[in-house]
């Protein structure tokens, strides 16, 4: 039986309290809101009782952040695409964001498991004013419990991700588990099982200083970090600055992303960082 999942999210202003209407059918929910740093801005853990998705599944989540709202959306758990025998799993996010509002897309890691075949999109629409800051950490397959999603006698599975903000950037790939030279030629995952993606976009041009700010301090994270010599930060268009990262293992990616994040929200919001309780358990 396949699961067929929708959530939609509505956050606005009440006075200075963000709230949010949610609605939803099938197995996707959210619990309570939370706001552990006041009323600003409303913490929000997003649910899929299953636990993971097998071919069939559809996840559908849309998101609408009004006027001055701040949300930030995470999960108490990593999100599993399982094995396919067939059909696709598709889990497809849409967010729309308005002027002077935020976003905080920051889900715990995505594992692709040998055989699945999977298709994660995210599309984020950002107005003039609008500001998010999102990340996104895939691995493929479990290395610690020495389950390979390469492997030899099950390479037929394949994950296709998409990250879209509309006229900004555009990212699409797919990954094969034959795919070799993908996997690992040095101009690729290198060896790698683990790519976290972590951007900072917003709806008007970033100014040159607020950009060279933003790259630098996260630049002098990565040097003192353990994943120094596979991780990279750029800015290909100027509302967006991005940071990569290939691990071998999600535990370190996570944190130099978790530390990235905690001095963005300084730098580009002059917020403190307030880690989601669901990340210390």
């Amino acid at each position: 039986m396949s699961w067929h999942g929708h959530l939609n999210l509505d956050y606005r202003l009440d006075g200075e309290r963000t709230i949010a209407l949610d609605r939803h059918d099938g197995p996707l929910r959210v619990l309570q809101r939370l706001y552990p740093e006041g009323d600003r801005v409303c913490h929000h853990v997003l649910v899929h009782p299953p636990g993971g998705l097998v071919g069939g599944d559809m996840l559908d989540i849309a998101m609408n952040l009004q006027a001055g709202s701040h949300a930030l959306i995470t999960t108490p758990g990593a999100t599993r695409f399982y094995k396919s025998t067939g059909a696709e799993a598709v889990q497809s996010l849409t967010a729309k964001v308005a002027p002077d509002a935020r976003l905080e897309w920051l889900p715990l890691e995505t594992i692709a498991y040998r055989s699945c075949k999977a298709i994660n999109r995210m599309r984020f629409e950002l107005a003039p004013g609008a500001e998010m800051m999102g990340w996104d950490v895939l691995a493929l397959g479990l290395p610690a419990a020495s389950e390979a999603f390469d492997d030899a006698a099950h390479g037929q599975g394949y994950f296709t991700q998409e990250i879209e903000l509309p006229g900004v950037w555009l990212e699409r790939g797919t990954v094969r588990a034959d795919d070799a030279r993908l996997l690992d030629s040095p101009l690729g995952w290198a060896g790698h099982r683990v790519m976290a993606t972590m951007w900072l976009a917003v709806g008007s041009p970033l100014s040159r200083e607020r950009r060279e700010a933003l790259l630098d301090s996260a630049r002098a994270i990565q040097a003192g970090h353990a994943l120094a010599t596979t991780a990279g930060s750029t800015s290909p268009h100027d509302q967006v600055v991005i940071l990569r990262v290939l691990a071998d293992r999600v535990e370190p990616a996570m944190d130099l992303l978790t530390r990235v994040w905690s001095q963005w929200r300084q730098t580009a919001w002059d917020l403190a960082p307030c880690p989601p309780r669901v990340w210390r358990t």
